[in-house]
């Protein structure tokens, strides 16, 4: 099944990476003329996505003024994690009775392309974000993934991390999580995402009593 994306859509999902990356930073202005020239599309489009954003918490839409990126909040990052179990580990329950076949595949195939790099590869970090994010969109709950994406443009990385967990832990448990979707068992894999989300902060604390930053 072919999953239709709008301008919007592509718009906001371009704007997403390049805050990201970096190449956007917190409280950088974006102006809708400039997004509207940089993508190649007409203005409505371009609202669309920026009042999206909006909705997720990634930017303020001022006025006569633009869009502005916000700053992630300095928040307590085990409360953060543990909302992101909730909502990801229910957002899974719903994608094993939601998820297409050309879904499905992503991410087997994201799955399957992670187990392949090495520890300290760059694209460990992209291929995960990708993961989590393929499993969370294929709930096809669209106030369920804003409320995700939310929670993901608190933290300073805007979405999940890889340094603090092995790279053959995260590798194995995302296979147990493949598996449990591909055998549509919504238990299970609700239960594998949330603990999965969980270990990320005890390996983060662990690593930070032992003097990493």
């Amino acid at each position: 099944m072919f999953t239709y994306k709008t301008k919007a859509d592509l718009v906001a999902d371009s704007i997403r990476e390049l805050v990201r990356s970096g190449e956007i930073r917190p409280g950088d202005v974006l102006r809708q003329r400039d997004l509207a020239e940089r993508f190649e599309v007409s203005a409505t489009p371009v609202r669309e996505a920026l009042s999206r954003l909006e909705a997720e918490g990634l930017l303020v839409v001022h006025a006569h003024r633009g869009a502005s990126v916000v700053k992630p909040a300095a928040e307590n990052k085990a409360e953060i994690y543990g909302i992101r179990a909730a909502l990801e580990g229910y957002a899974a329950e719903l994608a094993c009775a939601r998820i297409t076949d050309e879904e499905l595949a992503r991410v087997v195939e994201l799955n399957e392309h992670m187990k392949g790099l090495k520890p300290d590869d760059p694209e460990v970090v992209r291929s995960n974000r990708e993961f989590h994010e393929q499993l969370f969109l294929s709930s096809h709950c669209d106030h369920l993934i804003s409320l995700i994406r939310q929670t993901w443009n608190v933290l300073p990385s805007r979405g999940p991390q890889v340094v603090w967990r092995p790279h053959t832990e995260s590798v194995h448990q995302h296979q147990q999580m493949v598996d449990a979707l591909t055998a549509r068992d919504p238990e299970r894999l609700g239960a594998l995402t949330r603990n999965h989300i969980l270990g990320a902060i005890d390996h983060m604390n662990r690593a930070l009593g032992q003097g990493r930053s």
